[in-house]
């Protein structure tokens, strides 16, 4: 069975989504993140099949989820989730900021 981990900035990115949503609807925003959750564990079932992205960084995944993306790196037995964020976001520079750091 994979395992799977969140790096602390996709921890972060998580939280940011569910206090974004609570300011409107707190409930919802607990299901959403939940739901999120859920489809980082179905990534490990089959990591191969979500879509490359090695223009934001090598060995680079991705998965839609509503509005949003889950990004991961996958390893032998182990499915790494290195950021959730929203799709209309500018994602090469957010990836861009990580690999200044």
């Amino acid at each position: 069975m994979t395992r799977l981990e969140f790096l602390p900035q996709a921890e972060s990115d998580l939280e940011t989504i569910g206090d974004y949503i609570a300011q409107d609807n707190p409930r919802r925003a607990m299901t959403f993140v939940r739901e999120l959750r859920r489809q980082c564990r179905k990534i490990t079932e089959a990591p191969q099949a979500y879509r490359p992205r090695p223009e934001l960084g090598k060995g680079l995944r991705s998965c839609a989820y509503g509005n949003y993306l889950v990004f991961f790196f996958e390893e032998p037995g182990l499915v790494r989730i290195v950021r959730v964020l929203h799709g209309a976001m500018d994602l090469e520079a957010q990836f861009a900021e990580k690999n200044r750091s």
